[in-house]
């Protein structure tokens, strides 16, 4: 492997427990693998180079765990963090697993359910806090539903909206230094979720009591399971500042959440995944959720894992070079693309309103022919993805 696609921490290349650790089973078959111990989970991948590790509260915890076992477990973990240098930059709360969520969390028809989500939250949120985590992940895997009868839609947004800001409240009381963040998705497993894509959440976000501790957690697969461009919403979060975490995989299409390594699927969103997180600050961590293939042993475990965080600096060498390639920027300039960045009316309404070559005399038939010049933009970035320039 070339020394330039080897991953160091200082890659902020991270993964969840429940990624490497899934046993490989499904709605139709068990599983394949059996179950991985948190501890040599956090051991391999620090081998491989990965910056840090998260989890949901049960894959470190066991469900219904006394606390003398969730002391255990936590103490062993934080003991494997410590020999290895990895860090935990996100973790969350496994609400969606457990036949009592069955009608969802924080959005139950049950008020008792709803009660009993907001204390296991909580108490998830004091474990992050505890581990260093400086981000709180809330995926709503069970809020929503089958049935046009079966969920107000209106008061179930009131009860997460409800929620969220009991949790803003809880964070900021404590006084730990969490942000947290809303992971969107359009359905599975319920047939209909709530706050199903990254414009959904950013609407919803602007209704809470602290809109400014709550940002996002966007996952690939999930906006391309609806069809969007994933890196267009990305762009959009950017835009807001609420680009607080980010969910790497692959998906191919319109189907279910496949969570596939990261590369798979659709590269050239991937490829323009990786220009746009380069090119524009961001420093978070660069979080993978994918499954290993259940057709795998263990070995495809850990190949799976590098190879994510390989394509990903793959894609980050083609980037950087179609960026650096000097017919790309004559390319760009013959796209007119720099004039994106120039204010349309800097000078104000009434300078618009009175400039005749904006209206008046603008040769709409001789600004028509200008040809943007996208076919060899795009041809470029194809080669440069190819690797044949």
């Amino acid at each position: 492997m070339p020394e330039r696609f080897t991953p160091t921490p200082e890659d902020r290349f991270t993964f969840g427990l429940w990624t490497v650790g899934w046993q490989g089973g499904d709605p139709f078959g068990a599983p394949t693998r059996p179950a991985l111990d948190p501890v040599e989970t956090v051991e391999r991948l620090a081998a491989l180079g990965a910056h840090g590790v998260t989890f949901h509260d049960d894959d470190l915890v066991p469900f219904g765990s006394s606390d003398t076992a969730r002391e255990s477990a936590v103490t062993r973990f934080r003991a494997a963090l410590d020999r290895t240098g990895m860090t935990v930059p996100m973790a969350t709360a496994n609400l969606f697993t457990h036949p009592v969520f069955k009608d969802g969390a924080f959005t139950a028809n049950d008020r008792d359910v709803r009660r009993y989500a907001l204390r296991k939250t909580f108490r998830a949120i004091d474990l992050a806090a505890e581990l260093g985590a400086r981000v709180y992940v809330a995926w709503g895997g069970r809020e929503g539903a089958e049935s046009g009868a079966a969920k107000d839609v209106r008061t179930a947004l009131d009860r997460l909206k409800e929620a969220f800001d009991l949790l803003g409240e809880y964070v900021t009381e404590q006084g730990h230094p969490l942000r947290l963040a809303i992971e969107p998705k359009p359905n599975e497993p319920r047939g209909d979720l709530l706050l199903p894509t990254i414009g959904h959440a950013l609407a919803f976000i602007e209704r809470l009591e602290r809109p400014g501790l709550v940002g996002l957690n966007p996952e690939v697969g999930h906006e391309q399971m609806a069809g969007l461009n994933f890196p267009h919403g990305i762009a959009q979060a950017l835009w807001a500042g609420k680009l607080f975490h980010i969910d790497l995989n692959g998906q191919s299409g319109i189907k279910y959440d496949q969570d596939l390594r990261f590369g798979a699927g659709d590269l050239r969103q991937a490829f323009w995944l990786v220009d746009l997180l380069e090119t524009a600050g961001y420093e978070g961590p660069r979080h993978f959720d994918f499954k290993p293939v259940r057709t795998d042993g263990i070995d495809g475990v850990w190949e799976s894992a590098r190879n994510c965080m390989r394509n990903y600096l793959i894609l980050r060498e083609r980037a950087a070079a179609f960026r650096a390639d000097p017919d790309v920027q004559e390319a760009l300039a013959a796209s007119r693309l720099p004039e994106l960045a120039r204010p349309t009316a800097g000078d104000g309404l009434a300078s618009l309103l009175a400039d005749p070559t904006a209206c008046e005399t603008f040769d709409v038939d001789a600004a028509a022919r200008r040809s943007m010049a996208f076919e060899r933009l795009d041809q470029l970035a194809l080669e440069h993805l190819l690797a044949t320039r």
